[in-house]
């Protein structure tokens, strides 16, 4: 069974997908954090971002895995590397190459293989597993999103205002939206779940009991 939860950046799918998975015994797929390690790859190695060309020749001699909570790049352990403001603010010339979309969607086909799957993004369910079982969009308001990125992103040491985060969100929102291949929107077959004012165990039980109910 494939579960795909996509929704906005802040809204919570990476931590209640991960929880949701261990629950059912599902494996889990953060798709974002390849994006994420791809991004982080090609500014270790001074490439343009904007190179579209080069930006693609690297993904295709290179390898990300996912593996359980980690992301590794050709072995490498990146995890926390790619969780960086910096990295945030950079990952949308990953995500809007199509050639570096279609080579993460075939790692990301290949790392669900025949497993059972709970895998978060942008695109999952119109995208890379649009014949999937369950198909969930979590979303919630900006502001409530952008105080949970700042949270977090001030909890891993961080120097970070309120308003750089809130800004780089509604920029990034907008560059989902309107993104020429693999933009973010809601499949016609997805359950819409709200996740303001709701604990993060509210939220997986939410996400739990509709799962179930299409097992």
């Amino acid at each position: 069974m494939i579960v795909t939860i996509d929704g906005p950046a802040g809204a919570g799918k990476s931590s209640a997908a991960r929880e949701l998975a261990r629950r059912l015994g599902f494996r889990f797929l953060d798709t974002g954090a390849m994006y994420r390690a791809v991004t982080l790859v090609a500014k270790q190695r001074g490439l343009d971002l904007a190179d579209a060309d080069r930006l693609a020749q690297m993904v295709r001699d290179i390898h990300v895995d996912l593996d359980g909570d980690r992301v590794l790049v050709d072995g490498r352990d990146v995890t926390k590397e790619i969780r960086t403001f910096d990295i945030t603010t950079s990952i949308q010339y990953a995500a809007d190459n199509p050639d570096v979309r279609a080579q993460l969607v075939a790692w990301q086909r290949a790392a669900a293989g025949n497993a059972d799957v709970v895998t978060e993004g942008r695109d999952q369910a119109t995208v890379v597993f649009p014949h999937a079982q369950c198909k969930i969009f979590l979303t919630a308001d900006e502001d409530e999103r952008a105080r949970r990125r700042y949270r977090d992103l001030v909890t891993r040491g961080e120097h970070v205002t309120f308003d750089e985060v809130l800004a780089a969100q509604h920029i990034r929102d907008e560059r989902d939206r309107t993104r020429p291949v693999g933009a973010l929107k809601m499949d016609d077959d997805a359950i819409e779940v709200s996740t303001n004012g709701l604990t993060p165990e509210e939220v997986v039980a939410r996400l739990e009991e509709i799962v179930r109910s299409k097992r």
